[in-house]
């Protein structure tokens, strides 16, 4: 796949603000008076965490875990932990945070590290869901948006590292 100047729009930049503000007030309902941690899994989901935490006003800490299991544009079908949160998660409510669940391997390989910890709850939260991929069986409690098989850059999403600064989330088709 070569670099292309311009992705196709799949979901512009105002469904995407409006969608992350709707989840911030979702997860601020759920979790008031409880004890929140936020688990980012970088690094696709950087700009997401960025705009939804403005949007949850109660107080929480935030941690990050570093995974990985893309080559170009396939899963590897091999979830690498590369770093853990430093923060102690035990009778915390965790709140996972990704870019997207497709195939639910990384999902479900932090959920299981993270469980050891043994925090009061655990709960997923992605801007993108891609249930015709799905191997394992997880969901997302948080789902921005449900899209169709394609692969997807922008908005924090990469292809070999590239378009992650999109404003919007875009296909690499060709026109």
């Amino acid at each position: 796949m070569k670099i292309i100047q311009h992705p196709k729009v799949l979901v512009n930049e105002q469904k995407i603000s409006e969608r992350v503000s709707e989840l911030g007030r979702e997860i601020t309902k759920d979790y008031e008076g409880k004890k929140l941690t936020l688990v980012c899994i970088l690094k696709g989901c950087i700009p997401f965490v960025a705009d939804l935490i403005r949007e949850i006003p109660i107080p929480f800490i935030i941690d990050v875990i570093h995974a990985s299991s893309y080559v170009n544009t396939e899963s590897t079908g091999t979830v690498s932990i590369l770093s853990k949160p430093k923060l102690e998660l035990q009778d915390r409510h965790v709140l996972l945070i990704d870019d997207i669940l497709d195939t639910g391997r990384t999902l479900t390989k932090i959920h299981e590290a993270l469980q050891k910890h043994k925090p009061a709850s655990m709960k997923a939260c992605v801007l993108l869901d891609k249930p015709s991929r799905r191997v394992e069986p997880v969901y997302a409690d948080y789902a921005g948006f449900e899209i169709p098989n394609a692969f997807v850059v922008g908005y924090g999403l990469d292809y070999n590292e590239y378009y992650r600064n999109l404003s919007y989330i875009g296909t690499l088709e060709s026109d």
